[in-house]
């Protein structure tokens, strides 16, 4: 079996003109609601490289599986239905992943798996990232975590609380919001911690004597005295 490199490189030229030409193109149902799936054009050629990609490598699994056009059109659009969570560059990364990984063509559950994998790189586990909360100083938006849905999982579970009740208290509240927000990182969002409001530089300097008599004049002035 050749590399997966060497795979990617040859699927290439069809990749490039697989979304106009293919005689299997994925697309949404014209007579289905489009409420559940978010895909767009995006996801639908990043689902047409990840078909070229699997024909590719596992060619005699891959033509013995979808000798059926029809059923092969079907099978397109399960998977965007299921995958449209996910941005279309982790669909790239994800089907990379299964050829390096397996010699067996992948279900959909295999797929999700390694979708879901490419996405929370970098995610600690929940409990590491409830202590890493619980002791991260003050200003929150200051400290260094290890990701931002880290910060917003404490944040919503309010800094006070965590700070002053025990962890059988705490921590089911934590795990709530953190699974949340890891979810969300998971689908692809984008998330970045605020930036911490900056400090001033200068502390304002003391007014001078002559200064200090003139607002007390200005004082009484004011207040009749």
């Amino acid at each position: 079996m050749q590399d997966s490199k060497t795979l990617i490189n040859q699927a290439a030229q069809e990749i490039a003109q697989s979304s106009t030409t293919s005689p299997t193109e994925a697309g949404p149902d014209k007579g289905r609601s489009h409420n559940r799936a978010k895909a767009n054009d995006a996801h639908i050629d990043a689902l047409n490289e990840v078909f070229a990609l699997l024909r590719i490598n596992y060619h005699n699994q891959y033509y013995k599986a979808y000798s059926d056009t029809q059923v092969l059109n079907q099978i397109k659009r399960l998977w965007l239905d299921s995958l449209a969570r996910f941005e279309p560059e982790t669909l790239r990364r994800g089907v990379k992943r299964v050829i390096e990984n397996s010699e067996f063509l992948p279900t959909l559950h295999t797929m999700i798996r390694h979708c879901e994998s490419e996405s929370s790189e970098g995610l600690p586990d929940a409990h590491s990232a409830y202590v890493e909360a619980c002791h991260a100083p003050s200003p929150k938006t200051a400290a260094k975590w290890s990701h931002p849905a880290v910060y917003y999982a404490g944040r919503d579970s309010d800094w006070f609380f965590l700070a002053n009740n025990v962890e059988r208290v705490t921590w089911p509240v934590y795990l709530e919001h953190y699974q949340h927000w890891a979810n969300r990182a998971i689908r692809g969002e984008e998330l970045n911690v605020p930036t911490p409001a900056a400090l001033e530089k200068h502390s304002a300097e003391p007014l001078s004597a002559e200064q200090q008599l003139e607002q007390l004049a200005k004082l009484r002035e004011d207040s009749g005295l």
